[in-house]
């Protein structure tokens, strides 16, 4: 299946069981609905599993498959379809998990076309706990930053992004050099790039003054 002699011991590493399942009702099923029905190509189906072994015990018929069915109707077709970096997704319990970053984000006031548009441009999201992640940037993007939260349709990658390594640190310089700048702007590029921003814009204010 093309998975190389490393990744194979870190996936029996973390789970065992593997050595004893039966392939024609445990692996190959997997396998064959990952190939035929996601439509992942084989030469990434090693890949999608390497970054989430969880998928070889997960059932098709219990979680796999229920998990794709509704990433489909979230928009995960076409162009922005299931591939080796998202397959992860369809380990994720539809009722525990996934809904609850929906319910989360329409809560915030989004309608269920763009909380659809959001997660399929960032689909990250879906992955992250709304106790400890996503609400906590959503406080801070409003009581701190005293953003629009219809930034966050621009630009939902926000939520990708470390709240303490990356968002806090930067939004504070800003505010300190009374300053403001596009959230993409603001957390997209590395540190060296980032304050190379704030340089010319304290340039231009200085300039203007």
């Amino acid at each position: 299946m093309g998975f190389h002699r490393s990744s194979i011991g870190r996936i029996l590493d973390m789970y065992p069981c593997l050595l004893t399942s039966d392939l024609h009702l445990h692996l190959y099923p997997t396998f064959d609905f990952l190939f035929n029905e996601v439509e992942i190509s084989f030469d990434d189906i090693s890949r999608s599993i390497t970054r989430c072994p969880r998928l070889l015990v997960s059932s098709v018929s219990h979680q796999l498959r229920p998990a794709f069915v509704f990433l489909k109707d979230l928009g995960f077709v076409g162009p922005h379809k299931l591939n080796y970096q998202t397959a992860l997704l369809l380990v994720y319990n539809v009722e525990r998990s996934l809904m609850g970053k929906i319910e989360f984000l329409m809560g915030l006031g989004f309608e269920f076309s763009e909380v659809k548009n959001m997660v399929v441009r960032a689909p990250g999201i879906l992955t992250l706990s709304v106790d400890r992640n996503l609400g906590p940037k959503v406080d801070y993007f409003v009581r701190e930053m005293n953003a629009d939260l219809e930034e966050l349709k621009k630009f939902p990658q926000f939520f990708s992004f470390s709240l303490e390594r990356k968002i806090k640190p930067r939004h504070r310089m800003l505010v300190e050099c009374g300053l403001k700048m596009p959230l993409s702007r603001m957390l997209k590029v590395n540190d060296g790039e980032f304050n190379a921003r704030l340089f010319e814009m304290r340039l231009r204010m200085a300039e203007k003054s």
